[in-house]
């Protein structure tokens, strides 16, 4: 969707449109693409279909206000879960006392209107389109009181707030300098940006293990972020001179619920074989590197240091860091194997052969257990388990 197409939208005619496929059965519509077609351009057809869809989809993150907000593909993509950047805005406002923001880029401006909240906020981005769709969403979620919105090439512009929040965790960010075009800024730029200012953030994308975050950053604390068990995004920190707040290096923060896990510079935790039970950890203390701290928590080690994600122990904890299971029967891997038929297998460490015992498993079981395809001491090794407790 280009600029004009989604200026059109936002017209009569647009809202008119959008309005006759909102409906997700499409024969509840009341005139089908074709014959919208025949009184509309073809192209505001099309991008009225394309918002219906994403805003479907959108509900997930945003929730109701998905149904009122404007998106494009790849903003929602980029987007930070509503839930992570209320979580976000917490820690803003109890940890650097600050009221004057900049945000930048701005995709569909989910940070900068939650940011806005309770701030106020310049939102910069060099793309037009862009920042249509947040001035959009500004004005659907009546957020234009807090939220000045600005069309700028990022390298030039002189950030004035009290702290910058940069977001690099687009696809294809690039590593050294970028043009007005680039979706994203580059991961030096942002870093000598939030430096200069002292105080803010730069938002990552999830895939960001704690080895990969760069040395000498200068960042007070690298947190990972999850939903439901899936990383979200990494977010490094700087609170700024004038704050108290005790420096982490790395933090693990699980939402809903808020529990959030720090490094105490642990070894790494012991290999052992299979105990009683089986902890799988949740992935943002995996990418944060804190598995010895729960290893520890729960008085287990790892069965293989290649995968982190799998703690065993002779004992039962109630922790808020790992899903704890009762292991039930260890097998060797076998992809013809009647023991792992019907069941639902999880596999940590062993994509190819998950993939192979698919083809070969054959139905079976009443599916009220779950199998782990993981290494134990390196050999790929099938555990049935079911839930502790």
């Amino acid at each position: 969707m280009d600029l004009d197409t989604f200026r059109a939208l936002l017209t009569d005619e647009g809202q008119a449109v959008l309005a006759a496929v909102h409906d997700p059965d499409p024969a509840a519509w009341p005139a089908t693409p074709t014959a919208l077609r025949r009184d509309h351009p073809a192209e505001l057809v099309a991008a009225a279909v394309e918002q219906a869809r994403l805003r479907r989809e959108a509900a997930a993150k945003f929730g109701a206000d998905a149904q009122r907000m404007y998106f494009t593909r790849d903003g929602l993509d980029r987007a930070s879960h509503r839930e992570v950047a209320e979580y976000k805005l917490g820690r803003v406002l109890d940890e650097m006392g600050v009221v004057f923001l900049d945000v930048f880029p701005l995709g569909v401006g989910a940070d900068a209107l939650v940011l806005g909240w309770s701030h106020a906020v310049t939102a910069v981005d060099g793309d037009p389109l862009n920042v249509a769709v947040t001035a959009a969403n500004a004005a659907a979620l009546d957020a234009q009181a807090t939220i000045w919105i600005e069309q700028q090439d990022l390298t030039a512009y002189e950030p004035w707030g009290e702290a910058v929040f940069v977001d690099v965790a687009g696809p294809g960010a690039p590593e050294g300098g970028r043009g007005p075009q680039d979706p994203v800024p580059s991961l030096t730029w942002a870093l000598d940006t939030v430096r200069g200012v002292g105080a803010g953030a730069v938002r990552l994308g999830p895939d960001v293990p704690y080895g990969s975050v760069p040395e000498g950053c200068g960042a007070d604390e690298a947190e990972w972020i999850s939903w439901e068990g899936e990383v979200q995004e990494v977010v490094l920190w700087w609170y700024g001179e004038a704050n108290p707040a005790v420096r982490v290096p790395r933090r693990a923060t699980l939402l809903p619920g808020g529990a959030t896990l720090t490094g105490r510079g642990l070894p790494a935790p012991a290999v052992r074989p299979p105990g009683r039970y089986l902890y799988e950890v949740d992935a943002a203390v995996v990418g944060a590197g804190l598995v010895a701290e729960v290893a520890e928590e729960v008085g287990g080690g790892v069965l293989d240091a290649a995968v982190p994600a799998c703690v065993t122990s002779d004992e039962a904890h109630a922790t808020p860091f790992a899903t704890a299971y009762e292991i039930t029967e260890v097998l060797p891997y076998d992809p013809a194997a009647p023991g792992a038929g019907g069941l639902a297998v999880r596999q940590h460490g062993c994509a190819a052969e998950a993939a192979e015992l698919g083809r070969h498993a054959t139905p079976g079981g009443d599916g009220a257990d779950t199998a782990f395809l993981t290494r134990v001491a390196g050999e790929p090794t099938l555990l049935l388990v079911r839930p502790a407790g």
